[in-house]
């Protein structure tokens, strides 16, 4: 069931865009702009390292295939590419080695849709910096509440928030950035209704389908903008209507939403805040429970002690980190480790860190972490504050007949448990330097940190593009 809020007019629709149309970059508190230089500047480090993977490059060359040279920026080493293909490329380099970041309440990645799309467009439209954040926050804002409106709903019937949401986030940061009026603006989120989409059927196999949801909705975000400025009429209400996202998604399962949430705080809350960097490369439901095998083992728990480990997590995480067990016991490849708790429990007690170095082919057929795996089990988290906060707890029994525990309640980097600026640059240069020199890095770290300063965002695209190749990889 939907549950709307009394007196429910204007629609969502009309609210959201009178939002994003007076959206002005004065409007923004300092802390968000802050905030704002520092998860671009992680995703970026995340595409640099992206560019490096087989599946970035097959991507390039499709794009390319398709579309030919543009004088949009992909982020690295390859050449421009038309806008659309553009914005594509660069979801797929953020989102590719799911190590962006997550907004907990809506279960969304909001960067890997929102910077692509921000950047691009700002710089196609020569816009200032400031302006190119401003979009990029509206479209994490949107996106963050109509997730979180869903209450896990949406991942429970099998499509990606992160697709799902993120187009209508994109969609009005593009007719802001295009300057739609408040009526078009409304219209281009009703064109995008259509749009909208991302399936976790990946999980089935390790698939690479789930990298390009990101840089596809922002795709349909540029498309139902660009339609709906030229006139197209989209249904006027997307969200609350009879055949609109909730009713389609949710309530043929009986699941509930909370429409309220979805323009709940606007202009006073600002969601950028909340959103969680990640610490490790893979699907952050497991972050908390990889939290606690560190610290056991930072502890002096040693894996040849260990007889047998219960993990507790949300009842509602279970289908895509812990099921099937067997699956997820012997993932068939790097992609589908990232998504197992038996795995990445085992690697964390194991290798005493878990990064993109652990996370290699090569631990996926190892007989310690193998064995390890078999006698990890999970158990549903009574205690667990879900969608709010991904927790996580080991019970460990050792052969020598001694029970350990360790529960982190929310992991690292969540909110209430934020790292650091510091620890953001940090992580940025581990990522980028797989791709960049050093004194490289360091230019794009100084440029992006600057953006809100700089007078044409197409200056800062160039910027994150020159490399020392030249070309497609």
């Amino acid at each position: 069931m939907i549950h709307n809020t009394p007196n429910a007019a204007p629609s969502i629709a009309a609210q959201l865009a009178s939002f994003a149309h007076d959206l002005e970059p004065g409007m923004l508190p300092a802390a968000v702009f802050e905030r704002a230089k520092l998860l671009m500047l992680d995703a970026l480090g995340i595409a640099l390292a992206s560019s490096q993977q087989d599946f970035a490059h097959c991507a390039y060359r499709g794009l390319q295939a398709l579309g030919g040279a543009g004088d949009s920026a992909v982020m690295g080493a390859f050449a421009p590419l038309l806008l659309r293909d553009a914005v594509l490329m660069n979801g797929i380099l953020v989102h590719g080695l799911d190590f962006d970041d997550t907004h907990p309440g809506a279960i969304t990645h909001p960067s890997a849709s929102a910077f692509p799309l921000a950047l691009g467009l700002a710089a196609q439209r020569h816009a200032t910096g400031a302006e190119m954040i401003a979009a990029y926050v509206l479209a994490i804002e949107v996106a963050a509440r109509l997730g979180a409106a869903a209450r896990g709903g949406f991942h429970d019937v099998g499509f990606h928030p992160t697709g799902l949401v993120g187009a209508f986030g994109c969609t009005l940061a593009a007719g802001e950035l295009m300057g739609l009026d408040r009526i078009g603006l409304e219209h281009a989120q009703g064109v995008v209704l259509s749009m909208a989409s991302g399936s976790m059927e990946f999980l089935s196999d390790g698939a690479w389908t789930k990298r390009m949801h990101p840089g596809w909705a922002g795709v349909c975000g540029l498309t139902a903008t660009a339609l709906a400025g030229a006139g197209f009429r989209g249904p006027s209400q997307p969200y609350e209507g009879r055949f609109g996202l909730y009713a389609s998604h949710l309530a043929a399962r009986g699941l509930q939403a909370d429409l309220s949430q979805c323009t709940r705080g606007l202009g006073e809350r600002w969601e950028v805040l909340d959103v969680a960097v990640k610490l490790y490369p893979t699907c952050h439901f497991t972050h908390a429970s990889i939290d606690a095998a560190l610290a056991l083992r930072a502890a002096g728990l040693r894996a040849e002690e260990v007889a047998s480990v219960q993990v507790l997590l949300p009842q509602g995480v279970h289908p895509v980190v812990c099921e099937p067990v067997a699956a997820k016991r012997r993932p068939a490849n790097v992609y589908e480790s990232q998504f197992s708790i038996h795995h990445l429990v085992a690697l964390a007690l194991l290798r005493g860190e878990l990064g993109l170095t652990e996370l290699d082919a090569v631990n996926l057929s190892d007989p310690r972490v193998q064995a390890l795996a078999d006698r990890i089990e999970h158990v549903a988290d009574p205690e667990a504050d879900y969608p709010a906060f991904f927790s996580g707890e080991l019970r460990v029994r050792t052969h020598d007949g001694r029970e350990l525990r360790w529960r982190e309640s929310a992991h690292r980097g969540a909110p209430g448990r934020p790292i650091t600026g510091a620890d953001i640059e940090i992580k940025f240069m581990r990522n980028a330097l797989l791709a960049l020199p050093r004194d490289q890095a360091l230019r794009w770290r100084d440029a992006v940190l600057a953006a809100d300063r700089i007078k044409d965002a197409a200056t800062l695209a160039r910027t994150l593009t020159q490399s020392n190749t030249s070309g497609a990889p």
